[in-house]
Formats: C-alpha cells, structure tokens, sequence
C-alpha cells in the first residue's frame, strides 16, 4: 500500500457505512451475497475473480482483502501468478480495443478535414 492507503482506512468502513446507513446496509447486502459459498461458483474462484478486477482496477485495498481471502480459501502462488498475468491480458486487451477506436477517430477527423461526408 502507499502513504495514503493504509489499512486503518479500511478499519474505518463501519464508520463510512453508518454515515449513510440506508446505502451502506444494501451494500454489505450486496457484497455479502457476492462472497457466498453456495453459489455454482466455489469461494475459492470468486476469490480469484475478485482479486483479478481489483489487479485491474489498481484498488490497493481491494488487493489487500481478496488476496488475503484468495490464501484463506485455498488459492496457491501459482494460481494467484497466474490471475496476475490474465488480468494483465485483460487490461492490455481493453488498451488494445481503445486503439482500434483511436485509429477509427484518427481517421473521421481526417475526412472531415478534407471535407468527406461522414
């Protein structure tokens, strides 16, 4: 974690949640229905699902909890490694796709400043 995201941030969630209790108790409701283990995918998966997106949102606290559930529900090294490196494809595949957009842009502007209908 860095300078500004420390861990008693996340101590202080409670305090968050009943800042704005309606919102906060429909999202436990929400998170809670996400963690559950008898789903038809096991928590051990979700765990690495969750530990995928937040490697690819970059939420430092995000990385903290789901890893720490990841090794509590039976996620090895090697399989975390592996999450890593398919987020990483994930999040190069989404640079990739904005390319193709950025090139389609680069080429309207180009036609509209030659006068080409659009």
């Amino acid at each position: 974690m860095t300078d500004y995201q420390t861990r008693r941030d996340i101590a202080a969630v409670p305090a968050l949640l009943a800042l704005a209790a309606p919102e906060g108790e429909q999202f436990l409701a929400f998170n809670r229905a996400t963690e559950r283990a008898d789903g038809a995918i096991p928590r051990k998966y979700r765990e690495l699902i969750a530990l995928g997106v937040a490697l690819t949102t970059q939420c430092a606290y995000c990385i903290d909890v789901h890893t720490r559930h990841a090794r509590a529900h039976g996620v090895t090294k090697e399989e975390l490694a592996e999450a890593a490196f398919i987020a990483a494809a994930v999040r190069a595949g989404g640079t990739l796709a904005h390319s193709l957009m950025a090139l389609r842009l680069f080429d309207d502007a180009a036609d509209a400043a030659a006068g080409a209908p659009p």
